[in-house]
């Protein structure tokens, strides 16, 4: 079956503007054109539009994207290449992730400061705590934050 770049971008739920940024900057070599210069994409390149969006949510640069459609389109002789590429965006996924989760813990931390004022009508009852009357899971982030109590 064959689609319009509308009708694919609404299949993917992206707007065409995307499929035809793609396609200028040369992330779009396998799709094949009418006589009229028309986009006809194809039942098989739904997979190839899906990882390339799949590489930009991970923040992969038009740059590698691109590289590593030239690769695929090599053939095997490339695969260990395509690999390289793949599990270094792995890394850096990884790395985010534990950013935000860092991140998280201290959101979640100063949630709980600030219930904990909230219900004591002060600040100087979370900001006075011993550390061990703080709950274990932001004894941490609370080491990390503080400044020498002036209780």
């Amino acid at each position: 079956m064959t689609y319009t770049v509308g009708e694919m971008a609404k299949l993917l739920g992206v707007p065409a503007s995307t499929l035809r940024y793609y396609d200028k900057e040369g992330l779009l070599p396998f799709v094949e054109r009418s006589s009229g210069g028309i986009r006809i994409f194809r039942d098989s390149d739904v997979e190839w539009l899906r990882v390339i969006g799949c590489m930009k949510k991970a923040g992969m640069s038009l740059k590698d994207i691109r590289q590593y459609i030239e690769l695929a389109m090599k053939g095997d002789d490339t695969i260990d290449a395509r690999l390289a590429l793949f599990r270094h965006q792995r890394q850096v996924l990884q790395q985010q992730m534990e950013e935000l989760q860092h991140t998280m813990r201290m959101v979640d931390y100063k949630c709980w400061y600030y219930e904990t004022a909230k219900a004591s009508g002060t600040i100087q009852v979370p900001k006075c705590m011993a550390d061990g009357e703080v709950p274990k899971q932001f004894q941490s982030i609370r080491r990390e934050l503080q400044q020498p109590p002036q209780c």
